[in-house]
């Protein structure tokens, strides 16, 4: 077969799983359509909080793969991400709040600098109701997230000039030293009729707007999660064709070896800006989706920590890994926000011998020692095993162990040390066993699709091997 039709094929495939993905959302958010709410379980309700999840992970997605870009496949070490974000957010809030509702949300300087948004102005064409207004407003999200990435853009041209000459640590300083004074900028109050000050902008168009209603205002469609799924996918789907063409290959030229590659003809200023921006770009589009996701958009929230959290989602996943970092990026938003949420609260059982106590203790113990076994027998298998890392995971389990082991022998029934913030000890305990035991990241530099299809031909070579026995 020819590779051409090879690699057709491979596409169609990508896409249909794309559509029934996306088809499989929108089908189980609205489960309550075709089933009774009473027979749904509660994580499968609108309101629970896997819907959250995916909304967030959605968003965060993206901004962990426009960060590889730069980071992972070009070798910049950028820690302004945020202040993309933030541009990108308020570009996109600023063009969307409705003419009518801007004297209520800019009241406290006498109504907007900015008299208009997109969505109005196509609603000047399209109409306001009906299947004019829906496409109004598709318009004019989409017109403002564009507009969100090329502000973003713009500004990292601006800046590359600059900061691009830095390397390593030094252009992690400047570009984190530029999301800083954005951040303070558009928290000025002279800038208040176009920003708002120190308020938070609302009242924008978000992912719920995308839900479908009848004419008393009741939802019988809701889109609100697949929106954000739609936007990221097509955002990464531009990410990967770019980083499997020419330009692609020179960026990852530049990253193995910039001498190298300028003595191939590789223009290394050039490629440099041009990841930048592509990659500021998203980050712009992201921050807008952000803003989507929380309602609303305030500087104090875009800092060098959120930063941080999407450059460590970028770490687990795999440095130069497109599929790790969106891989990483739902596990990581799960156990922040949802999975390890109990942590947070008291949690008592009815009495010392409930069923629910003993389950937790046999599940808890299990989990210990189970991940406790994994693991160093990971160790053993490497020719050099460190004794440090096999004595850090053992502390750790018998500390876990000595815990439930008090819990248990005390008949206590509320279980210890839960209390508001433990959750983010233990969450970044964990981070920090995984970053010690995966160094290179789940997925290193290689992809999802590449090792499933490594294991496919080991598994064939296998068997062949054993029928020739």
């Amino acid at each position: 077969m020819e590779p051409t039709t090879n690699h057709s094929h491979k596409s169609l495939k990508y896409f249909l799983i794309c559509l029934l993905f996306l088809g499989f959302l929108v089908l189980i958010e609205n489960l309550q359509n075709f089933i009774p709410r009473s027979s749904i379980p509660k994580v499968l309700l609108p309101t629970s909080q896997l819907f959250t999840v995916l909304k967030k992970g959605a968003v965060y997605s993206l901004l962990a793969v426009s960060l590889n870009l730069l980071n992972g496949f070009t070798g910049l070490f950028s820690l302004g991400q945020a202040g993309f974000m933030l541009l990108g957010a308020y570009t996109y809030a600023i063009f969307t709040v409705p003419a009518a509702k801007k004297d209520a949300v800019y009241y406290l300087f006498g109504g907007s600098a900015i008299k208009f948004s997109f969505q109005d102005l196509f609603g000047m064409i399209f109409g306001t109701t009906g299947a004019g207004g829906v496409v109004s407003l598709i318009l004019g999200v989409l017109l403002a997230l564009i507009l969100a990435g090329f502000v973003a853009a713009f500004f990292a041209w601006l800046i590359g000039a600059v900061v691009l000459r830095f390397t390593s640590d030094y252009l992690a300083i400047a570009t984190l030293g530029f999301a800083e004074i954005i951040r303070a900028i558009f928290q000025w109050q002279t800038l208040g009729p176009v920003t708002n000050g120190a308020n938070m902008i609302k009242s924008f168009p978000t992912f719920s707007s995308f839900n479908i209603t009848n004419a008393s205002g009741k939802v019988i469609l809701r889109l609100s999660t697949v929106i954000p799924f739609i936007v990221s996918i097509a955002c990464i789907v531009f990410i990967v064709l770019l980083i499997n063409s020419s330009y692609g290959r020179a960026f990852k030229a530049i990253r193995e070896d910039e001498i190298a590659a300028e003595a191939m003809g590789i223009n290394l200023a050039k490629h440099k800006r041009l990841s930048f921006c592509i990659s500021s770009f998203f980050a712009g589009v992201g921050g807008a989706l952000f803003a989507m996701y929380a309602a609303n958009a305030q500087a104090k929230v875009f800092t060098s920590t959120m930063t941080y959290e999407i450059l460590l989602i970028v770490v687990i996943g795999g440095i130069g890994s497109v599929s790790g970092s969106v891989l990483a990026t739902f596990l990581y938003v799960a156990s922040s926000e949802w999975w390890l949420r109990f942590l947070d609260e008291k949690v008592t059982f009815a009495t010392a011998a409930s069923t629910g106590r003993i389950s937790f203790i046999i599940g808890f113990a299990l989990v210990v020692v189970a991940g406790a076994w994994l693991l160093v027998r990971r160790e053993n298998r490497k020719p050099e095993t460190k004794l440090y890392k096999k004595a850090l995971l053992l502390l750790v389990a018998l500390l876990l162990i000595g815990w439930i082991s008090i819990f248990t022998a005390s008949g206590q029934t509320t279980l210890p040390l839960l209390r508001n913030g433990f959750r983010m000890v233990v969450f970044s305990v964990v981070i920090m066993i995984v970053v010690l035991f995966f160094r290179n990241g789940m997925f290193g530099d290689k992809e999802l699709p590449a090792m499933i299809a490594q294991l496919k031909k080991k598994r064939i070579a296998k068997t062949h091997e054993e029928s020739e026995a």
